[in-house]
Order: structure tokens, then sequence, then C-alpha cells
């Protein structure tokens, strides 16, 4: 059974991450508040991003990667920049970066 993983920009200008077995009726459910509580509170919501699998258990694996990710990773994914993706995966804090003074 197809599986899809997808990216919602709620009203709020925050990004929702989940999968499903039928993006109509999850997208409808969202939208008239019967999706995530999440999503409830932060109405109209924009579909942004969407990716379809042959399985929906590797839609939902995929879901709980792209939930780990930073908002700028997201953006790449949803934007196509695939390129980014890897950069966006290094961490960005000061201590991690060789030969920089940590404050």
């Amino acid at each position: 059974m197809k599986g899809y993983l997808y990216i919602i920009e709620c009203s709020d200008n925050t990004y929702y991450t989940g999968s499903t077995k039928n993006i109509e009726q999850r997208l409808w459910q969202h939208q008239n508040g019967q999706g995530a509580n999440y999503t409830k509170k932060r109405r109209p919501v924009k579909l942004v991003f969407l990716e379809e699998f042959d399985r929906v258990d590797t839609a939902f694996e995929k879901e709980k990667q792209v939930q780990g990710w930073s908002r700028k990773k997201k953006q790449a994914l949803i934007k196509g920049d695939y390129n980014k993706l890897s950069d966006l995966s290094v961490c960005q804090n000061k201590s991690h970066f060789k030969n920089t003074p940590v404050d």
C-alpha cells in the first residue's frame, strides 16, 4: 500500500511533518480541525511538500527522520535543494567547529 510523507505550513509559519496512506483525507482532517492537536490550533494549513512511497511504513520511517530536522533543512527539502541537505546535517554549534574559539 502506498504511503505519503508530507509537510504542511501552519498559519503561524511553523511546519508539521506527517505521513499517511490517504493524503486527500489527511489534509482535509488537518484543515478542518480533525488532524493533529498541533495543527488544530494553527489553521489554516497549506501543503508545501509531498513525497510518495511504495509502502506506508517507508513513509512513516521518513516522517520520523524529517521530524528531527532543523527548520533550515526542512526548507531545503521543500525547495528541492537536495545539495544543501548534507551541509545542513553538520552540527552548527560553535563548539563543534575546529579553529573557532568558543565564547
